[in-house]
C-alpha cells in the first residue's frame, strides 16, 4: 500500500477535527445559573424546591383563580404568613431584579415565559 503514513495521518487529523466539539468542552458544564437571592426575605410562599420546579404552575393557578374565578389576592403560607398573590406586587417585591433572578435561569434553560407579555417589566430589564 502506497502513502500509508499520509492516510493514517489524514485519518487522525480528520477524527480530531470531527470530535473537537466533544473533547473541547469535556468536563465543563458551562455557566451555571446563580440567581440573586432576595436580601429582605428568607422564605418564599412555598418551599424552595417546589418554587424551583413548579413556580409557573403556581403562577398559573393564581392567575386562573384571581382573573377568571374572582379569587382573592391574599395568600397564606404554610407557616401562617400572609402575602399578596401577584407577580409584580408579590414576587417582585422580594426578587427585585428580574435580570439577576428570573432571566438568570430562563436564559440558561432557553425558556421564554410569557409573563411580561401582560405584566410591566421592572425598569432594570429595559
Amino acid at each position: 500500500m502506497y502513502d500509508k503514513g499520509k492516510i493514517i495521518t489524514g485519518l487522525i487529523v480528520f477524527v480530531g477535527l470531527i470530535t473537537f466539539p466533544i473533547w473541547y468542552g469535556f468536563g465543563s458544564a458551562g455557566h451555571l445559573p446563580n440567581p440573586e437571592k432576595p436580601k429582605n426575605a428568607k422564605e418564599c410562599v412555598e418551599a424552595v424546591d417546589y418554587m424551583r420546579t413548579s413556580h409557573m404552575q403556581l403562577l398559573n393557578e393564581w392567575r386562573d383563580d384571581i382573573v377568571r374565578s374572582g379569587g382573592t389576592r391574599a395568600g397564606i403560607t404554610h407557616d401562617g404568613t400572609e402575602y399578596i398573590r401577584s407577580l409584580q406586587k408579590g414576587c417582585m417585591k422580594c426578587h427585585t431584579n428580574k435580570a439577576k433572578f428570573c432571566d438568570e435561569c430562563h436564559t440558561y434553560t432557553a425558556v421564554k415565559p410569557y409573563c411580561w407579555d401582560c405584566h410591566i417589566q421592572p425598569k432594570e430589564a429595559n
